[in-house]
């Protein structure tokens, strides 16, 4: 049973195309240690389930690989979401926020960025924060930036997340001019119980049982950050001795903290001899 996809889809006789994604052991992971509260955990889940999606839709660079980065920097408590997508479906993000009152997400805006690991280029795309969820966001995004008119829909839990992003391409509306209100009513019943543990063409013919389905390649999503002392040790080299010998003597140990992967790096008086000898 796969837990933890990204399932493409077309619609054979409609123009209109999609992605289901599900996750569980990858989010888990992700969550694991955080200390979130739930609606910033909600957050966080409905990003990476977005980033899963738009990771999904790249085609592998040769010799190198493709990154999707989606951030969301907004006014409100939770002032940074990032999601990280790497060639291969593998995933990571972190939350950053504060404990005042307030609507989660204020004003602010969302970067989508994608990296080529083989040219090197970066391509980004900024939208201002326009819609009462994430979902909005990123539909108002979709049409700026794509001019695609989009159907969002984003789940998440402690223990799992779901989307579904169903776009709508030129000329739908000539094939069947109500094929997409006929699949976004059908499209908008789908909870996130029922992306869990099932596969995800059953699913997928259960959610939209008169329309003729053509399904993809199912790609595995996992969470992917690994423990790096030595990308740690190669910037505390870079910081020079003298410097880290001052850190050392006023907090008595080195304390790095990855905060996209919840690491922490610690490096005593033994620790920083080693790495200067």
């Amino acid at each position: 049973m796969q837990t933890d996809y990204v399932q493409r889809f077309l619609f054979e006789n409609l123009d209109i195309r999609g992605r289901l994604v599900c996750l569980t052991g990858a989010w888990k992971k992700m969550a694991e240690g955080r200390g979130y509260p739930p609606p910033v955990l909600e957050l966080l889940g409905q990003s990476t389930a977005l980033a899963a999606m738009l990771g999904a839709n790249q085609k592998p660079a040769e010799n190198g690989g493709r990154r999707v980065t989606l951030q969301v920097q907004s006014s409100g408590p939770v002032t940074l979401l990032v999601a990280d997508c790497a060639s291969g479906i593998k995933l990571r993000g972190m939350a950053q926020y504060e404990d005042r009152p307030g609507s989660l997400l204020g004003s602010g805006k969302l970067a989508v960025t994608l990296e080529d690991g083989k040219s090197g280029q970066i391509y980004q795309s900024i939208v201002p924060l326009e819609g009462d969820s994430l979902a909005a966001i990123f539909e108002h995004y979709l049409a700026q930036s794509e001019q695609l008119t989009s159907f969002l829909r984003l789940y998440a839990s402690s223990d799992a997340v779901c989307g579904l992003l169903l776009e709508k391409l030129p000329g739908a509306d000539l094939r069947d001019p109500d094929g997409w209100n006929r699949v976004t009513q059908l499209a908008a019943t789908l909870s996130l119980a029922e992306t869990v543990d099932v596969q995800p063409y059953g699913l997928l013919v259960r959610l939209f049982p008169e329309e003729l389905l053509r399904v993809f390649r199912i790609d595995a999503a996992a969470y992917h950050c690994p423990f790096d002392v030595q990308n740690v040790e190669r910037v505390l080299r870079g910081l020079g001795r003298a410097e880290v010998e001052s850190i050392l003597a006023e907090q008595g140990e080195v304390v790095i903290k990855n905060e996209m992967c919840n690491h922490e790096y610690r490096f005593g008086r033994a620790d920083v001899e080693t790495l200067f000898a």
